[in-house]
């Protein structure tokens, strides 16, 4: 398998789904700490 296109490709899921943590752990703690 190439190498490139498996690294592309978890950058392609990768940012978001980090992306996407980081904000579901920015609006839990606003809420937890008002």
């Amino acid at each position: 398998m190439r190498r490139g296109l498996v690294v592309f490709a978890w950058l392609w899921v990768g940012i978001p789904l980090a992306y996407g943590v980081v904000e579901l752990i920015r609006k839990v703690t606003a809420l937890f700490t008002g």
